[in-house]
């Protein structure tokens, strides 16, 4: 495989201004055209989808948790590249893959009906699975990781505060992306949104990774941080890191378990609630245009929660912002249970599926390299996310099959709602693992 020299086509040694400012804007730029391939953005075509391939909402849901569990697999072999060949040779290749698939995707009900003549929806479920696992893969998967393992290599003592930036940005990009693809459907058509998409990811932004995307600061001739040299405060909590751990040594560690754990069941929950967002308000008696728009003032919750917990994460141990997590979890599992019951419940709903939104960012950006260090980012990262895209598979089938057998959603969230509340009281043992490693040097 190509690998580019990092001072070409310009040496970041020479801006001016610490680069890793530049990373972090252009990361997040990065995650941003994820979106694609993320369950909201699939989500909006999901009853064109039914429509133009003439199979049940069930059908479509299996095809999806199948080929999202297919990309999971393979996932942890793309965080072992990461470590081998780098972030701008792996985002450029993603770019170019979710382009291409976005392509395939905008014609397969052309090229299986009018093409190839297709009659059997076991064909028809087999092909889009085929497609899902691919979009899944390249946008959800290998551009998010690499993209935020990125952000997390030019930062260290200030990681928690620099990727707070870019946490507001996703967050806010994230809840407002599936209004701005409902226009964007309604006015040129689910293929055409796709198609234009395709070229803005596979063309302009592989274009993009090559001019700003750089791999660590050392390869540039530069450190994580830039020249910030403030001392940061002694605290009982904060804990330099003293190991790098491999992936076989983070397997066997408990707070990796629950930590992932816990970021995979958002994945199921949140994913299941989008891809069927517009059925449960419709369920519930609100409007297509009610479900939509819940998305932008969870996005207020989001970022407020996000820079909140930006501002302290440096300064306190993670597994207090894994409480927060699990309760707003709770709180929006809850008010979807009762939308139909309950006035609050829409509002229950906002607030606890935007606490739970704005740490995701947090924590997926500072605990691997805080508990693990920077050596194996790439495959514990991958094994971490091989996890949260395979839980986010299981959620609209699960969340179908539970309107399909209990005609209501209701079982599917009571579901979530134990499990969070599980792996919550499971975080009261997941401490970073360098603190025994410091009380071992210093006894």
């Amino acid at each position: 495989m190509i690998r580019f020299a990092p001072n070409k086509p310009f040496d970041v040694a020479k801006w001016p201004f610490f680069y890793g400012w530049m990373i972090l804007a252009c990361g997040s730029l990065g995650i941003l055209m994820s979106i694609p391939g993320q369950t909201m953005g699939v989500s909006v075509f999901t009853d064109s989808l039914i429509e133009a391939l003439h199979i049940s909402r069930d059908e479509l849901s299996l095809a999806y948790m199948l080929g999202t569990i297919g990309s999971s697999f393979i996932l942890p072999w793309a965080g072992k590249q990461y470590d081998k060949y780098g972030a701008r040779m792996l985002a450029i290749m993603a770019s170019i893959g979710l382009g291409s698939i976005l392509v395939f995707l905008s014609k397969i009900d052309v090229l299986l009906f009018q093409w190839f003549k297709v009659s059997s929806s076991v064909v028809v479920i087999a092909t889009t699975t085929i497609g899902f696992l691919f979009l899944r893969f390249f946008g959800q998967g290998v551009l998010t990781m690499t993209s935020r393992n990125m952000m997390m290599e030019w930062f260290d003592r200030r990681r928690g505060f620099a990727t707070g930036f870019s946490n507001v940005f996703v967050a806010l990009s994230f809840s407002s992306a599936p209004l701005l693809l409902y226009y964007l459907i309604d006015s040129v058509g689910w293929s055409n949104a796709w198609q234009y998409l395709a070229v803005i990811a596979g063309l302009g932004f592989s274009i993009f990774f090559y001019i700003f995307y750089r791999d660590t600061p050392e390869k540039c001739g530069l450190k994580p941080d830039g020249n910030y040299s403030k001392p940061i405060k002694n605290t009982k909590h904060f804990f330099p890191v003293v190991k790098d751990f491999t992936k076989k040594e983070v397997m066997r560690n408990f707070a990796f378990w629950v930590i992932a754990l816990m970021l995979a069941m958002q994945g199921l929950y949140v994913t299941g609630f989008t891809f069927h967002v517009i059925s449960i308000f419709q369920e519930a008696g609100y409007t297509e245009a009610q479900a939509i728009s819940i998305f932008p003032p969870i996005a207020v919750v989001a970022v407020i929660t996000t820079l909140a917990a930006s501002s302290i994460s440096d300064y306190i141990p993670l597994k207090y912002l894994i409480y927060v997590k699990g309760f707003g979890a709770s709180c929006g599992i809850l008010g979807m249970t009762q939308l139909a019951n309950w006035d609050i419940a829409y509002y229950l709903i906002i607030v606890g599926t935007g606490i739970m939104s704005g740490l995701f960012g947090v924590l997926t950006s500072v605990t691997w390299p805080r508990y693990y260090g920077r050596k194996y980012l790439g495959a514990i990262s991958g094994q971490a996310t091989m996890m949260i895209v395979f839980g986010s598979a299981l959620g609209p089938i699960l969340f179908s099959l539970s309107l399909t057998a209990f005609e209501s959603y209701k079982v599917a969230g009571l579901i979530c709602f134990f499990l969070f509340l599980s792996l919550t009281i499971a975080a009261v043992k997941a401490d970073n693992p360098q603190r025994n490693l410091v009380k071992e040097s210093t006894t």
